[in-house]
């Protein structure tokens, strides 16, 4: 069978495992890609039978060292490529386990930059668009993803419980996250302006605020205050992490409320300050 019609299989399989919307689309496209270049190798149609191993490594290797890919996008092609080619061996697509000689793709582990709440509290103040500050600060004060927080209704923000309900989140995984002081004093005040909608941040021209909406607005005030950082939505669910780790809550507890399913993923939001560094070699 040709691996074209393969890769539409391989989309059912993830369908059927309830993988969210992004991830099957990412793969597809990555899949897709990979399916063009050996058709642009071979001058011909691509059985699944016929891929080696060979092949997915020159291919992983122009993506690295041709396309200059991030380490990122690297690694989501090779997850996306050793899922294929798993279900292909377990189908009996091919004839040999190319998925288990595919070889992991490393990510350098380094901090994230984050900001302080003073820093935030500039930036909001610098904003001009009334609506865009309350997301900004929802991020900051929630650690939500911007993806997450535009996509809540009004059913899924109990303001009298004080608990905000993801209802699918990242991977299609549900949370529940309690709305801290700060947050709900700024939602109380935004309930007594907000326009009439099922969706909790909406305008009344375009219904729903959009994530490139709220990218434009971060990007313009950082640019506004004349900041050389890189400055994204995401930059306030950092910082929400950050704060957290900086005041010792519990790493597990900032995993659950960040949606992580794994803790070195949430690993990467915490951050020593050189006084902490330094109380810690002091207690040697």
């Amino acid at each position: 069978m040709l691996f074209q019609e393969h890769i539409s299989l391989f989309v059912d399989d993830l369908k059927a495992l309830g993988r969210s919307k992004a991830t099957i689309t990412g793969y597809t496209q990555d899949l897709t890609f990979f399916e063009k270049w050996l058709q642009q190798q071979f001058n011909c149609q691509v059985f699944t039978e016929d891929i080696v191993l060979e092949d997915v490594e020159k291919f992983l290797f122009m993506l690295r060292e041709e396309r200059q890919y991030k380490p990122s996008s690297m690694k989501r092609m090779h997850i996306a490529l050793k899922m294929f080619f798993q279900l292909a061996w377990k189908k009996k697509w091919c004839t040999v386990d190319i998925a288990s000689e595919i070889k992991p793709v490393r990510i350098p582990q380094k901090e994230r930059d984050y900001l302080t709440e003073q820093e935030v509290m500039e930036f909001v103040a610098k904003m001009t668009h009334k609506l865009g500050k309350v997301v900004v600060l929802t991020l900051f004060y929630s650690g939500l993803r911007i993806a997450e927080a535009l996509a809540l209704d009004v059913e899924d923000v109990d303001m009298e419980k004080r608990k905000i309900y993801v209802r699918n989140g990242k991977g299609n995984k549900s949370r529940t996250i309690p709305i801290a002081d700060k947050l709900y004093d700024i939602l109380v005040d935004y309930c007594q302006w907000r326009v009439e909608s099922d969706a909790f941040f909406a305008t009344e021209k375009t219904g729903r605020l959009s994530k490139v909406r709220v990218q434009a607005l971060v990007r313009e005030t950082r640019q506004a205050l004349g900041w050389k950082r890189t400055i994204t939505p995401h930059s306030f669910r950092h910082s929400f992490a950050s704060r957290l780790v900086e005041k010792n809550v519990n790493i597990v507890s900032v995993s659950k409320l960040l949606g992580h399913s794994d803790l070195k993923t949430t690993s990467i939001y915490t951050h020593a300050s050189m006084s902490q560094l330094e109380e810690a070699v002091d207690v040697l």
